[in-house]
């Protein structure tokens, strides 16, 4: 399925970029302007009374979301709380805004603003990473990934990943997502009593099956990759290698996990996790390959671009190139070292011994508990996170499963080590259905709101 149309980008023509230079520095000189003025709210700006007014239904969600978020403990790895400008962003009327194509080649007018919008969040993510090309335009992880396939492949080829019981994601070949649908995967997975890649079976895997490309990437893998060795593996049998890093992409970006903008063809990323950006995705590669890149993302997989989850990407790229994002991520994998090491205390199995990352992975089986009954004696606590697969014996007769839990969330609220160990009493004391656990959460999180200035 290769995308075959040409990138609207290259359609530009040359002699275009003085203007639209001289475009985005007119632009560039209204915001400082208006920054001058103090304007606070361009018209059409959100207005929460304006909703709770028309539509009181809608406004008692987002209230009572706001209320969940504020008054329980957010363990779920895949998620964090972003900035108020991010937010400003995406509430913006950047989204009123049709842009299908790219800078410069739109296929509707009047997009010389998003264009800019647009351009900052590609200079930004391209520096932050390291990379030649970034396409900020995917509208999830997900479709992020599916535009690296559609770049990269044909249907019916066969791609190595990790498989779905070991760590993978829906888009590592499971068969009710496109993925298994229409490549044929070959799954590689961990060391059953270790939890850790095992590169020599990997690389024997690949040579059996000559794959024309290999995703290395995990939802629940709690150690840092090799990528150097994916990428060996890669060269020796023929294949691409797609590096499917949305869990630790704001680590790597702030510089405590290592990177596979060197080694892999194409990076796909999600922009919210521990990067703390609006919900969606983004792709990296080289030079080479941003055309092909480029024409999957659009006209190939998908329409017109999201111009307010791109310039709010654009406001968590440079939140993420600043100091402060680099100690906040130092104090994530901290305090995820932290929790894992209470919890261990507390009885719970944590796989590979403890983690490099934000995530942990840990098995309440010696509490005597079944994962998806201690999910809900945990949820019941107001302590909120996710199950997944955990490794088991190839061909085992049931399969095992566990807690995945990550400190992204409530690092950005602001708590510690010291608040990890409290943390890992009160999942220990909801496990045993003690009614204080709930109160005890509650107070907890009242100490580190998500939104300070609202209480």
């Amino acid at each position: 399925m290769p995308a075959t149309t040409a990138s609207p980008r290259s359609e530009t023509p040359a002699d275009h970029a003085p203007a639209a230079a001289t475009a985005d520095e007119t632009l560039q000189d209204r915001a400082r302007a208006a920054a001058r003025e103090g304007v606070t709210h361009p018209a059409g700006a959100p207005d929460f009374g304006a909703l709770l007014r028309q539509d009181p239904e809608i406004a008692g969600v987002l209230l009572g979301e706001s209320a969940r978020q504020s008054d329980g403990l957010q363990l779920i790895a895949a998620e964090n709380f972003t900035s108020p400008a991010v937010l400003a962003a995406l509430g913006s009327p950047l989204g009123n805004k049709y842009a299908e194509g790219y800078p410069g080649a739109r296929h509707h007018g009047g997009c010389e603003i998003v264009d800019l919008a647009e351009r900052i969040a590609v200079e930004r993510a391209k520096a932050l990473f390291g990379a030649e090309h970034a396409n900020v335009q995917a509208h999830s992880g997900s479709s992020a990934v599916l535009a690296a396939y559609a770049a990269l492949l044909r249907p019916g080829d066969t791609v190595l990943a990790m498989s779905l019981p070991h760590g993978g994601h829906l888009t590592h070949g499971s068969p009710a997502n496109f993925s298994g649908r229409w490549f044929d995967f070959a799954g590689y997975g961990v060391d059953e009593e270790t939890g850790l890649l095992d590169y020599d079976a990997i690389r024997e895997l690949a040579r059996a099956r000559r794959p024309k490309a290999i995703v290395c990437g995990s939802i629940s893998y709690p150690r840092h990759l090799d990528y150097a060795a994916f990428r060996d593996i890669a060269d020796e049998t023929g294949a691409y290698l797609i590096a499917d890093v949305a869990h630790p992409m704001g680590l790597i970006a702030g510089g405590v996990a290592p990177s596979p903008v060197p080694y892999a063809h194409v990076v796909c990323g999600t922009t919210h996790k521990v990067l703390r950006g609006p919900r969606g995705g983004m792709l990296l590669c080289g030079a080479k390959l941003a055309e092909r890149i480029d024409r999957a993302v659009f006209p190939f997989t998908q329409g017109g671009a999201q111009m307010n989850a791109v310039a709010a990407k654009a406001v968590a790229f440079a939140e993420a190139a600043t100091p402060a994002f680099g100690a906040y991520v130092r104090q994530v994998v901290a305090n995820a070292r932290a929790l894992a090491a209470a919890l261990a205390d507390q009885g719970l199995t944590i796989t590979t011994g403890g983690t490099d990352t934000h995530l942990i992975t840990a098995d309440p089986t010696p509490l005597g508990l079944d994962a998806r009954t201690a999910r809900g004696r945990l949820a019941a606590a107001g302590i909120v996170l996710d199950t997944c697969a955990l490794p088991c014996a190839q061909g085992a007769a049931a399969r095992r499963t566990g807690l995945r839990l990550g400190t992204a969330a409530v690092t950005t609220q602001g708590m510690a080590e010291a608040e990890m160990t409290q943390v890992a009493g009160l999942i220990a004391a909801a496990l045993r259905e003690d009614g204080a656990a709930r109160r005890e959460t509650v107070a907890l999180v009242h100490r580190f709101p998500p939104y300070p200035a609202h209480g």
